[in-house]
């Protein structure tokens, strides 16, 4: 969004949480956008920014409930079935949505065979949960090191968007999080923050689920802070 903002001459205003990722912030910020650091989390971050915009009538772009979101991410999901393989399943990390689903859609219609597999971490499962049980459930406190995918309280259109998209999904540990890291800057050579390797620790805790079989992980966002990066990678 600052990217495309800058590009076209459009002022915009992002807010995060106070203890969003500060790397992320200062990235933010670089590319020109004015940020706004407000509550404990993502959450109560979108509840001031909603505020905010229905007081000054500017247009809210909300993860996963605005379309364009879910068609960015759905590009992926046309690379993908470009793959000269047939893809027996992808991986990908689930926040608000509108990756997962995004992937998802173009993938049920490219490769209507493929099985979208949606994770979350353990310590923040709401989406899952409120997929699973088919209706939301909310959490008061999370508990992960994957902020990126630190949803607690789900919106419920995103929910519906996962109905006939999403074929399966996990949720996996901080411990197998670090593990991913670590694995993906050995052998790709890839710095990724714990939202971005997610779908690597579904693979790693599930091994049997995926033997045997022709899977793409999905890798998105290398926003490691320099003490994370010290503590994980060495």
């Amino acid at each position: 969004m600052a990217y495309a903002c800058r590009k076209r001459g459009i002022e915009l205003t992002v807010y995060a949480g106070t203890t969003a990722n500060p790397y992320k912030i200062d990235r933010i910020r670089a590319l020109g956008a004015k940020v706004v650091l407000i509550g404990d989390d993502f959450d109560q971050a979108k509840l001031a920014a909603k505020k905010t915009a229905a007081e000054s009538g500017i247009r809210m772009v909300v993860d996963s409930l605005d379309v364009e979101t879910g068609q960015g991410a759905g590009t992926i999901g046309l690379e993908l079935a470009r793959f000269p393989e047939r893809l027996d399943a992808v991986v990908v990390a689930l926040g608000n949505g509108a990756l997962a689903c995004g992937v998802g859609v173009a993938m049920k219609e490219m490769s209507p065979g493929t099985r979208i597999v949606a994770v979350q971490a353990a310590g923040a499962p709401a989406m899952i949960e409120s997929w699973q049980q088919r209706r939301i459930v909310s959490h008061d406190t999370m508990n992960t090191i994957a902020d990126g995918i630190g949803i607690r309280v789900p919106i419920p259109e995103c929910v519906s968007d996962m109905d006939g998209v999403i074929d399966d999904a996990y949720l996996v540990q901080d411990e197998s999080v670090i593990a991913s890291i670590r694995l993906a800057h050995e052998h790709l050579g890839l710095v990724l923050e714990p939202a971005g390797a997610a779908s690597i620790a579904a693979v790693l805790e599930n091994k049997s689920a995926f033997a045997g079989k022709t899977v793409a992980v999905v890798l998105c966002g290398g926003n490691l802070t320099p003490e994370q990066s010290r503590a994980w990678l060495g």
